[in-house]
């Protein structure tokens, strides 16, 4: 196991960690899977292309032959040059262009279409000659070995296999058309490229597993160094005024929702709210459930309004409160004939609701 300062690497990557090797350029990815993908795209096209490419080349070589009936020295001219390069182009272009489309895509999907250009900046710490030696005899590069050494037999093998089922009609080509042979031929070739991907897939998804456990055990750290990145982003202003605005928006919320709960809301008309709830099992005075200032106030009045809650102005009780009182704190004692003469009013105000119902 990797270990670091004297320490195990057995915490998993933080995602500033993962964030840090991103920017670095230090992504996952898997060559045999882009590899697999590319070469089967490729023949793919090349199949579905042949009839075209057959064509250009028809064209070419009755051109070629028809300049040499009339003039064998304009054989080598500009304009015949010219052709050969159209003839080559129309040929080949789609091809060269899906090869690099498919290149991108196939490691774009794998990194995220990252681009990152800091694996180019040249580093003193790649020419140490004992950190080159490590690296020929890692890990990693024993799995490459591997993995070359599978894909060189399976190759071999297939070839193989190929050739011994299909050596009879091989032979049997001599006394084809030559239409016929060169389809036999192209047939078997797409069959052993078809096969050959097939191998070669089933060793790309193990690479892109062992790529990813690999990655993922590289990026693990101590203990220490998860301690050391916690208190690096506990220091970091920007963070801390992260946490903290989170923690206001919650606190906010969490008021607001008990708003509804409230007897009374104290306003001053739209500068300060409070709103109190008086519950003679629990408290022995009036609960401060929330109270705010300029917007804030108006949206404290707004909800309860919306839950019928008895709101009543009075802006030096509202004040003094404001100034004085703690969220989920008893009102002082100085506030408890103020807030008990509200509290007899809107008990007789509902008694009285409730007789004429």
């Amino acid at each position: 196991m990797a270990e670091a300062n004297g320490q195990e690497k057995t915490e998993q990557a933080t995602p500033k960690r993962r964030k840090d090797a991103r920017k670095e350029g230090n992504v996952f990815q898997s060559k045999d899977v882009a590899t697999v993908v590319t070469l089967f795209g490729m023949f793919t096209m090349l199949q579905w292309m042949i009839p075209a490419i057959h064509e250009n080349v028809r064209q070419f070589l009755m051109q070629i032959l028809s300049e040499i009936g009339r003039d064998p020295v304009t054989v080598a001219t500009p304009q015949l040059f010219a052709t050969f390069i159209s003839a080559f182009f129309r040929s080949s272009l789609i091809l060269l262009l899906s090869a690099m489309a498919l290149g991108i895509l196939a490691y774009g999907i794998q990194t995220k279409f990252l681009i990152s250009f800091q694996r180019m900046k040249p580093k003193l710490s790649k020419l140490s000659p004992l950190k080159g030696i490590k690296r020929m005899f890692s890990m990693k590069n024993l799995v490459e070995l591997v993995k070359n050494i599978a894909k060189a037999i399976l190759l071999i093998v297939l070839l193989y296999s190929t050739l011994q089922g299909d050596l009879a009609s091989v032979v049997k080509m001599i006394d084809m058309q030559s239409d016929a042979s060169a389809s036999y031929m192209f047939d078997m070739i797409f069959q052993l490229v078809r096969n050959v991907s097939l191998a070669f897939a089933v060793i790309g998804f193990f690479d892109f597993m062992y790529q990813r456990w690999s990655y993922e055990k590289d990026l693990k750290m101590t203990k220490q160094e998860v301690k050391e990145e916690f208190k690096q982003m506990e220091g970091n202003p920007e963070i801390k005024g992260r946490i903290k605005s989170i923690q206001r928006q919650m606190a906010m919320s969490r008021m607001m929702q008990k708003v509804p709960e409230s007897d009374v809301i104290i306003r001053n008309p739209t500068h300060f709210a409070i709103a109190l709830k008086y519950d003679p099992e629990k408290n022995g005075a009036p609960v401060v459930l929330a109270k705010g200032q300029d917007a804030l106030a108006l949206r404290i009045v707004k909800v309860g309004e919306e839950n019928g809650v008895f709101i009543t102005e009075n802006r030096p009780l509202a004040r003094a409160l404001y100034d004085t009182c703690e969220i989920g704190r008893e009102i002082p004692v100085e506030f408890y004939g103020a807030i008990a003469e509200i509290l007899v009013y809107i008990y007789k105000a509902s008694h009285r609701e409730e007789m004429f119902k």
